[in-house]
């Protein structure tokens, strides 16, 4: 596919989306959307899986007669074989491009019933597999009964009957295996749906030249992951950022507390032909109740980007888990962001990398802030580099923000990398945005480690612990310009020129006045 065809892919998906943009808002018509892509991409996989295992027999998945003996054993052996592949079965009957020519019929078009149930079922047919924990709930975003979607059952069916149709008439390419086709659409309209909610957006969505920072630096020198772990994952595109940056990754895993954004990451992944077998996401609170199914676990990658200063329980209970204990200091109850970063260094490989993204507090607050700072630097010795980037980069916030590097095996043990890329990037509409430049600049310094005038340093660390551990930015690379010495002489020429411009306007404002027999100013 060209880049042309993938742009018109785009602009098509966001064209339908916006056919529910008058009914409703920007989460609710994002989730109807992204859903129903998500039944059509499973719809099509299912039949091009039965297609091909029924070529043997000349038959057509959708031409099978589920109401003879034939038929029924047929189906029988697909859906066995679709669920331990697949991970779940769909009828000949129950195929998106079905519903979507039903609900374009002259009459007997009416499909809620028949589309409730169908999401219904794709759910059931995992039960008591290895794939339920991964389909379970995934559609429960989608109220089709919802007063949002039209007043009456007709005015529902008609909204949803025309999506589908719009849906069925596009092309996913699905047997195009070297490009992600329609993955990268689905990031696309993440991004979009990101860029218009507001403060929202930060809970699912991290832009995508963020995401592509922190995927480069913990794939940096490999090519391959065993896995790649990110604790607060939103919908997933950073875990699936990485991927993009090895040659293979062995498994995903994260954790997310929104109930409707769990399900975007696990859409996401499947939609990124991540096999389910490849993928554990989890649904609860990291800080409070950490995925049991990840204890014990350590990857050699993890990426995140955190809610800033987050508020957390801080309960004693805490001082006792092993994530926390070796610190003798829990991150304070309203702000949790190094209560992540103590949570992440647990989950870290001997040989891992951790990059998240943080707000500039981190680097200088004092108390229980200031003690963990200090342990992770002067006990443990993992900070490896800190990177300043732009204000007003995030949706929903205009903070200036860092990027935590993090390793437990130092190639660089007797310094830390600091990089002020705050003042590299353009403006784009109301947002910040660094470029392909910016970002190379970043990398690059973070590769080849160089102290670069107004840009970065390298500081030992005893130049750190001179500085008590205070890890702002500008005590490290100094970005001050000096002001351009001023012309004394050329400002008092101008001034004595404004000055004689000015008493000739006033003479021409009194000749005026003189002549309208009007008082005039005093001069």
């Amino acid at each position: 596919m060209t880049e042309t065809q993938k742009k018109q892919l785009e602009t098509q998906l966001w064209n339908i989306a916006n056919t529910l943009r008058g009914k409703m808002g920007a989460d609710d018509f994002r989730d109807y959307i992204l859903g129903f892509i998500f039944y059509k991409y499973l719809s099509e996989c299912m039949q091009q899986y039965a297609d091909d295992i029924l070529r043997e027999d000349g038959v057509l998945f959708c031409d099978i007669d589920e109401s003879t003996d034939d038929g029924k054993e047929l189906l029988e052996a697909v859906r066995e074989e679709a669920v331990e592949r697949l991970g779940y079965f769909l009828k000949p009957n129950e195929l998106f491009s079905q519903l979507a020519a039903k609900g374009a019929g002259e009459t007997d078009n009416f499909i809620l019933e028949d589309l409730s149930n169908v999401l219904r079922h794709i759910e059931e047919s995992t039960q008591g597999h290895d794939s339920e924990d991964d389909f379970q709930a995934l559609f429960e975003d989608l109220d089709l009964g919802s007063s949002k979607l039209g007043k009456s059952e007709n005015q529902k069916n008609e909204l949803i009957a025309k999506v589908l149709q719009h849906l069925d008439q596009i092309d996913f390419r699905l047997d195009d295996a070297e490009a992600d086709v329609l993955g990268d659409a689905y990031e696309y309209l993440i991004g979009q749906f990101a860029s218009g909610a507001g403060k929202k957006a930060g809970e699912f969505y991290t832009p995508q030249q963020v995401s592509t920072i922190l995927a480069k630096i913990v794939t940096s020198g490999k090519s391959a992951l065993k896995g790649v772990y990110d604790p607060t994952c939103g919908s997933g595109s950073l875990l699936l950022r990485v991927a993009k940056e090895v040659k293979d990754v062995g498994g995903y895993y994260g954790q997310e507390m929104n109930p409707t954004t769990y399900n975007l990451a696990r859409m996401n992944m499947i939609l990124h032909g991540v096999h389910y077998q490849r993928f554990d996401i989890r649904n609860d609170d990291t800080l409070e109740h950490p995925a049991p199914e990840h204890a014990g676990k350590t990857f050699d990658a993890i990426v995140a980007n955190p809610p800033f200063s987050a508020k957390w329980s801080a309960s004693a209970v805490l001082e006792n888990d092993e994530r926390f204990s070796a610190y003798g200091k829990l991150a304070p109850k309203t702000k949790a962001d190094f209560a992540f970063v103590q949570h992440m260094v647990h989950h870290l490989s001997d040989d891992g990398t951790v990059a998240v993204v943080l707000p500039h507090g981190v680097l200088f607050r004092g108390a229980a802030e200031g003690h963990i700072r200090r342990y992770l630097i002067e006990e443990k010795n993992y900070l490896d580099a800190i990177i300043g980037l732009p204000a007003n980069i995030f949706y929903g916030t205009g903070i200036p923000t860092c990027i935590l590097v993090l390793k437990k095996r130092r190639q660089h043990n007797d310094n830390i990398l600091f990089i002020d890329a705050s003042q590299q990037f353009e403006k784009v509409g109301n947002q910040n945005q660094l470029r392909a430049e910016d970002i190379n600049r970043i990398v690059e310094t973070y590769r080849t480690r160089e102290s670069k005038e107004k840009y970065s340093h390298v500081a030992l660390l005893s130049e750190v612990a001179e500085n008590d551990y205070n890890l702002n930015i500008p005590r490290y690379v100094d970005t001050f310009e000096e002001e351009e010495p001023v012309d004394l002489a050329a400002v008092s020429a101008q001034l004595k020129a404004l000055e004689k411009e000015m008493a000739e306007n006033d003479a021409m404002i009194v000749g005026f006045c003189e002549e309208l027999r009007i008082l005039g100013p005093v001069l």
